[in-house]
């Protein structure tokens, strides 16, 4: 558990460190020029590369979820227990923390950074949206697309999928959903990712954070819903012995006796 508690810690940190780095530098600092395009672009990018880096690189200790959202999708659909939901929901909101401050130490040694004009890539909606959107739209937006990203992680690590392709099928969902969602509320889709940035900006970010905590963890809950609906669980089959197996699976798991 401490390795899959540290994996979960690290990969959020380094989440929010390298790709909310890439967002401040493409809004905040204006390094995308006056191209909001292009900032929407390499934002997307950033999001989706590092997390299919780390799939690949965290994956085997922890499962990579390094997302509350991601956890609660995992959890509802019976894949781990509750306790080791709440452990992984700890291990990432502390390392979206120590990832913003990270960040942020970094950005404050530029005369160019700003924390209150600047930012660090927090989410928002209203004045803080591209397109100004309310909260409504905020919500429903970052519900739908935490709900697709999290469904796209579900079926792409499920018993039928190819494991090989998993880490670029989740890195490719995530930059998906951030080319729609940036223009839109900035993109959470993650609690964590979205709360230490908010807690090092203050301000708006701050009060508006508990939207992108509660959105994502509903669109997470909704992915778990329709992945049991897509995919039931496989029917319980006899044996000649009259125990019960369910699915082939079982059966190439269980061990012989004697």
């Amino acid at each position: 558990m401490v390795r899959k508690i540290a994996a979960e810690l690290l990969g959020t940190a380094l989440l929010v460190y390298l790709a909310v780095g890439a967002a401040t530098l493409s809004f905040g600092f204006g390094a995308a020029g006056d191209s909001f395009a292009a900032g929407v672009v390499v934002t997307a990018l950033a999001f989706g590369l590092v997390l299919l880096a780390l799939a690949y690189v965290l994956g085997p200790i922890s499962g990579c979820h390094i997302n509350p959202a991601v956890t609660m999708g995992v959890l509802l659909s019976g894949r781990i227990p509750v306790v080791e939901a709440v452990v992984y929901w700890i291990a990432q909101f502390i390392g979206g923390i120590l990832g913003a401050l990270l960040l942020w130490g970094t950005f404050s040694c530029s005369p160019l950074y700003s924390r209150s004009k600047t930012g660090l890539g927090a989410n928002g909606w209203g004045a803080a949206s591209a397109i100004h959107i309310n909260v409504g739209g905020a919500f429903l937006a970052e519900v739908v697309l935490t709900a697709v990203f999290v469904f796209a992680v579900l079926g792409a690590t499920s018993k039928i999928a190819n494991p090989a392709t998993a880490g670029i099928v989740i890195g490719l969902s995530l930059s998906v959903v951030h080319l729609i969602g940036i223009p839109i509320t900035g993109t959470s889709v993650n609690p964590a990712r979205s709360l230490g940035p908010a807690l090092v900006v203050g301000g708006t970010a701050l009060s508006q954070v508990w939207l992108f905590i509660v959105a994502p963890l509903i669109g997470g809950a909704i992915a778990a819903g329709l992945h049991r609906v897509l995919y039931p669980e496989p029917p319980i089959e006899p044996l000649a012995s009259g125990e019960m197996a369910v699915g082939p699976e079982a059966e190439a798991e269980a061990e012989p006796e004697g």
